[in-house]
């Protein structure tokens, strides 16, 4: 496989040189030994019995970055604290602000992991372990870049904002407010992430735009207890039946949403992307097929693969429950059941919109004989840039010299709410440098990130800076 790359530098010789390596003893650099102590934190924002983990991991960012000889603040919030870092600025240097989150998924469920999730691993030449890749391996890999380019240089050819959270992984609940707060000091002209995913591996992959997220959970509520199937079935609603038929009438067979006025401000994909989306690697069917083990594709008729994971909304169901769960039967009639949604959203969507329309399908369409409870989760807008800008273009030369190939422009499928949020509110763009791969696992068990892409991304913040400030 790694012969049939065009090896130039960069990773193309890190991928190289790893493939050599293979099958013989790993030889633990100073820079993996910082991201596994980093791995070892379960900060885990959701759980509050985690909380004491998520400050220890926070403390960890602010000794590690005052070592560098980095301002560093750490500001408190009603949950978990946001660690900003800052090197002297300059008055004619660009601001460059990278943002980054130190919090984590769960891990359930913990069976189906290959080794402890905090107890990192290397195998295949990959690091197994929660938040590998999501987000403190491609997080760190910045830190560790500005921190050679200081060894190196001994300043940066830009003025350098860090801004870590604890609460990504829970919507970010804090940290709108905290950039209206400190709107001041957090200005910047640019704003570079890595939170995002490559299309393939050594196919360097800029990112520009997110889709938008809200999320919903609806409980129908039927007898006031569980009931004998046999003595009250036919007599009273079954919850479980009618949570099956709610869900049911989001789509039609292909995959259509049937919300009422749902696709009213979805903007049309360019000619000019579905044209080069249509060369993209590792985007086609049967690569998600291979990355997924689906039998088949399904989705919006009319739209490939690519095209309805970054440009076209969706109705997902993430859970769903009710009744007996356990071995064997109990003829029971439950008394409530429930599921749990998600709609990925596109520009020009507004989540709030798409909220009131989804509570308006759900209350349309409940099943007679149950009562519905709708509770409105979080939700975070769309966000799309111009690939073409300035910023940009020097972004892809970055990549271009960290990765030895031209990279290739899409959107993601997936959400970073907080970035249209730093549009809106710090009035500037950002740079998706993803360096996850399609089968790196994130939210799962055995999540993992490639030796090869962390030794990468170290060197993209270095030619990134660089690129930036020149």
């Amino acid at each position: 496989m790694i012969s049939a790359l065009r090896l130039r530098h960069g990773i193309s010789r890190i991928l190289l040189d790893w493939s050599e390596r293979l099958g013989e003893e790993f030889c633990m650099t100073p820079e993996l030994q910082d991201l596994f102590t980093f791995l070892r934190f379960p900060s885990i924002s959701t759980d509050s019995r985690h909380t004491a983990d998520v400050r220890a991991c926070a403390q960890w960012l602010i000794t590690k970055l005052s070592g560098m000889g980095l301002a560093v603040e750490l500001h408190e919030t009603a949950r978990h604290p946001i660690v900003v870092a800052r090197n002297e600025h300059r008055v004619d240097c660009k601001t460059v602000l990278i943002y980054g989150h130190y919090d984590v998924q769960p891990v359930d469920p913990l069976a189906l992991w290959q080794n402890p999730p905090f107890e990192p691993e290397i195998r295949e030449g990959k690091i197994w372990a929660r938040g590998a890749t999501d987000n403190k391996g491609q997080m760190l890999a910045h830190i560790l870049g500005v921190e050679k380019t200081l060894r190196e240089q001994g300043e940066l050819p830009v003025n350098l904002i860090f801004l870590f959270e604890g609460e990504e992984e829970i919507g970010s609940p804090n940290l709108a407010p905290f950039l209206r707060e400190h709107r001041e000091a957090l200005r910047c002209d640019v704003i570079a992430v890595s939170d995002t995913g490559m299309v393939a591996a050594g196919v360097p992959t800029m990112g520009y735009g997110l889709r938008g997220i809200a999320c919903a959970e609806v409980t129908l509520r039927g007898p006031k207890g569980d009931l004998h199937s046999g003595i009250y079935g036919g007599a009273v609603a079954n919850p479980a039946t009618a949570i099956a038929r709610l869900v049911a009438s989001l789509h039609d067979s292909n995959g259509k949403i049937l919300v009422d006025g749902f696709y009213d401000d979805v903007r049309p994909l360019e000619a000019w992307e579905r044209e080069m989306w249509q060369q993209i690697p590792g985007v086609a069917d049967a690569d998600f097929l291979a990355v997924t083990g689906s039998p088949s594709v399904f989705g919006e008729e009319g739209y490939s693969s690519a095209e309805r994971v970054w440009a076209r909304p969706t109705a997902e169901v993430n859970g769903i429950g009710g009744g007996y769960q356990g071995e064997g039967s109990k003829t029971v009639l439950p008394a409530e059941a429930f599921a749990k949604f998600s709609f990925r959203l596109v520009p020009d969507q507004d989540p709030k919109d798409i909220l009131e329309k989804v509570r308006a399908h759900f209350e349309k369409h409940c099943p007679a004989g149950v009562s519905i409870d709708i509770y409105i989760g979080h939700d975070g807008k769309p966000y799309l840039a111009d690939p073409h800008s300035a910023d940009g273009k020097a972004a892809q030369r970055a990549l271009t010299a960290a990765f030895g190939s031209e990279p290739v422009l899409i959107r993601e499928g997936g959400s970073i709410p907080i970035i249209q949020s730093f549009r809106e509110i710090l009035g500037a763009d950002t740079l998706l440098l993803g360096l996850a791969l399609p089968d790196c696992q994130i939210h799962a068990p055995n999540e993992n990130f490639p030796v090869a892409n962390f030794e990468a991304g170290i060197l993209l913040n270095q030619h990134l800076l660089r690129e930036l400030g020149a």
